[in-house]
């Protein structure tokens, strides 16, 4: 059941962004809701059928669709997301994305929330766990590119999953990202630093993992020539090339579906992408093998599944409406 408390009758309890905002949450914590969501799914308890794209042919907006259930939470909900001008600078585009929940014991409404936070944490969390089973043993080095949303948090939650980590690298472009993203890791890790580099050529041939969260107008495309020879590229955005997909050893991805809807930038020449060996949900129940040698270079796929998105949402809506936070709208009346 949902354990929703304040959900009454067929009102919908609206948060908004300063509603999520306020509601204090640790790193560990997301990551444990998210691996949990992950398990749910590979035991056949959870359901999270393909997203839907649309998108004009001069690409200036995506908006997707998603829906799915939580099996454990007893959870229906749709995630919707919207992004107007990816030809623009990031000051000038405008993005929207929304997650509903109802509970599946009652029929009710449960919230409608503004999702850009649960985004914002459930992404990096995903590619923590990702680096957490697919790196190479004993790895102690990472590079980030790119420092926006998904930038910021990305190293705080990989020393979340992998705390021997001495060597944090940081490319960007952007002044007030850079600031952004070292302001994060100290409010979590105060006694750590990043390292901002500039040869991106080189900073990649000293991580023993990538993770390239850029947006769509970098300058950074990681070869995988560039990449040490047991590596692990992880990708959530833009920031390395597709030879780092069609010559690695092994391909891991959230989602083999997902990603042949969303990851055709990384198609080679023919516009052919290079096959899936394991969907990560299963290497985490341990029915699918990740990494099977130490000395593999491995690529791995983070697209986001919802119901991630689901069971971080249901968290975020416990913790408000337990605090009053919201507003009740009576929609179907």
């Amino acid at each position: 059941m949902s354990g929703i408390p304040g959900s009454a009758g067929s009102a919908l309890r609206v948060l908004s962004t300063s509603d999520v905002a306020g509601i204090d949450i640790g790193l560990a914590d997301v990551v444990s809701v998210v691996e949990e969501a992950y398990g749910t799914l590979a035991a056949g308890r959870s359901d999270n059928p393909r997203k839907l794209t649309v998108q004009p042919g001069d690409g200036h907006s995506v908006a997707y669709a998603m829906l799915g259930r939580d099996g454990v939470r007893d959870v229906v909900a749709i995630k919707t997301s919207y992004k107007h001008g990816l030809h623009e600078d990031r000051a000038k585009q405008h993005y929207y994305t929304t997650l509903t929940l109802y509970d599946d014991t009652t029929g009710l409404p449960v919230a409608m929330m503004d999702c850009g936070r649960v985004g914002a944490l459930r992404t990096p969390a995903v590619s923590a766990l990702l680096a957490r089973e697919l790196a190479a043993p004993g790895s102690r080095s990472a590079l980030v590119v790119g420092t926006g949303t998904q930038g910021r948090l990305a190293l705080p939650f990989l020393l979340t999953t992998l705390p021997d980590l001495d060597r944090l690298m940081l490319f960007g472009t952007h002044p007030d990202g850079i600031r952004a993203v070292r302001e994060q890791l100290r409010a979590h890790f105060p006694e750590r630093d990043v390292e901002v580099v500039t040869d991106l050529r080189a900073a990649a041939g000293d991580a023993d993992i990538v993770l390239a969260t850029a947006g769509p107008n970098t300058p950074a495309a990681v070869e995988s020539a560039w990449l040490k020879p047991a590596a692990l590229s992880v990708l959530v955005g833009y920031g390395i090339a597709p030879s780092t997909l069609h010559h690695a050893d092994r391909v891991v991805a959230t989602s083999a579906a997902q990603m042949r809807v969303t990851g055709t930038d990384m198609a080679d020449a023919d516009g052919r992408l290079r096959e899936v060996d394991a969907e990560f949900p299963e290497v985490l129940a341990g029915r699918a093998e990740g990494r099977t040698d130490p000395g593999q270079r491995i690529f791995a796929y983070n697209s986001g599944l919802v119901v991630t998105d689901i069971a971080l949402g249901h968290r975020f809506a416990q913790l408000a409406l337990a605090q009053g936070l919201g507003t009740a709208v009576q929609v179907w009346q």
